[in-house]
């Protein structure tokens, strides 16, 4: 595993590639590239280099992935002869960077690019092997976009799923009372390419779930009083 030890801030942070890191905010926008030209250490395999202070020639690209705010911290200062009650409260700003590549300087820029490259084939690939899970009873746009975030792109992928798993994966978006159970038969189905009892099952479908029939209203006349 390839890492280093970088600085910024005045505080160190080891940078993995292809992971983030977490530092004071920095005064950059999301989506922007920056470099780390302060590497304290480097390692790659077996192979270590420790700076005095600094490893020379070799920096880590990041780029912005997002500027938040941490918890809340509270201090509160209190003086009972002099009834002084203060309370203070600080959240403290942040940059998540995600390290793109540790090389060379003049290297990461190109090595960066290449991997980009090398995902958009990736993605493009997956895109065009996709299904449309829409068309599957009870999955809305929404739906379709959480399962596709979480690698669930294909009828013979949410076939193969556990309701159980679908359920966690919607719950932790914030959708509930849905069935995933509905949309696991339906799937079994349209990844065989039966579409005949695809379309069979889809109609007795409503939200997912089986449809009840609808109550009968009563014929019976209401009892006279006497």
């Amino acid at each position: 595993m390839k890492y280093a030890i970088v600085e910024s801030g005045g505080k160190q942070y080891k940078a993995v590639e292809g992971e983030t890191i977490i530092v004071d905010r920095l005064p950059v926008d999301a989506g922007e590239l920056l470099t780390l030209e302060r590497v304290l250490l480097l390692a790659d395999g077996d192979q270590i280099s420790v700076g005095t202070p600094l490893v020379g020639g070799f920096e880590a690209l990041a780029s912005v992935a997002e500027h938040f705010r941490g918890d809340k911290v509270l201090a509160f200062r209190y003086s009972p002869k002099k009834r002084i009650r203060v309370h203070r409260g600080h959240r403290q700003e942040y940059t998540r960077l995600l390290i793109e590549s540790i090389g060379k300087v003049g290297e990461t820029a190109r090595m960066s690019k290449a991997e980009k490259t090398s995902k958009a084939t990736r993605t493009a690939e997956v895109q065009n092997e996709a299904d449309d899970l829409v068309k599957i009873e009870g999955i809305g746009l929404r739906v379709a976009k959480v399962l596709k975030a979480a690698g669930i792109v294909t009828f013979a992928q949410l076939a193969e799923s556990q309701a159980d798993d679908i359920q966690k994966i919607l719950t932790a978006d914030g959708l509930r009372m849905m069935n995933p159970e509905g949309w696991i038969e339906q799937a079994k189905l349209a990844a065989a390419g039966d579409w005949d009892a695809f379309e069979a099952l889809k109609k007795k479908l409503v939200g997912g779930r089986v449809a009840k029939p609808a109550a009968k209203k009563s014929t019976a006349k209401p009892a006279k009083k006497s």
